[in-house]
């Protein structure tokens, strides 16, 4: 009965093949499933979607829905709040991914110290989605 941990966070995006382009093609996570149905299963409400899959090396996801209208989603709260945040080991890590994004054209903010907590770097999908790389640094220094 314990939760044992993260299965899936799920973002609405604009594109799906832009999508997959980004994740697997730059952040380097397989794109492992995609669903695709007129219907929601658990409301039955007619809704034709794409949900598309990528999976983290602990075993968790990343996934998208298509609704094929272009949009992606929106909240109401400054979009610094709202992100998913990746983690990696080390700082140099961190480092390493800050190089890569810049090199793919990507903006970039930080790396960021917080606390002496974590070590963080942060950059928006293509569908507006805000990420983080981020590593604690106690780990590190353990």
């Amino acid at each position: 009965m314990d939760i044992r941990g993260l299965h899936h966070y799920a973002w609405k995006c604009v594109n799906a093949q832009e999508t997959i382009n980004f994740y697997s093609g730059i952040l380097n996570l397989p794109h492992v499933h995609t669903i695709k149905k007129d219907y929601v299963p658990s409301t039955g409400e007619y809704a034709p979607y794409e949900h598309i899959f990528f999976k983290m090396d602990e075993g968790s996801h990343i996934a998208f829905f298509d609704m094929g209208d272009g949009k992606g989603a929106t909240t109401d709260c400054d979009n610094w709040i709202v992100h998913f945040a990746f983690r990696v080991d080390t700082k140099k890590d961190v480092d390493k991914w800050h190089e890569k994004l810049k090199d793919y054209n990507i903006d970039v903010i930080g790396p960021t110290n917080h606390d002496d907590w974590i070590y963080s770097i942060y950059f928006f999908d293509p569908n507006g989605l805000r990420l983080e790389i981020t590593t604690e640094l106690k780990r590190e220094n353990e």
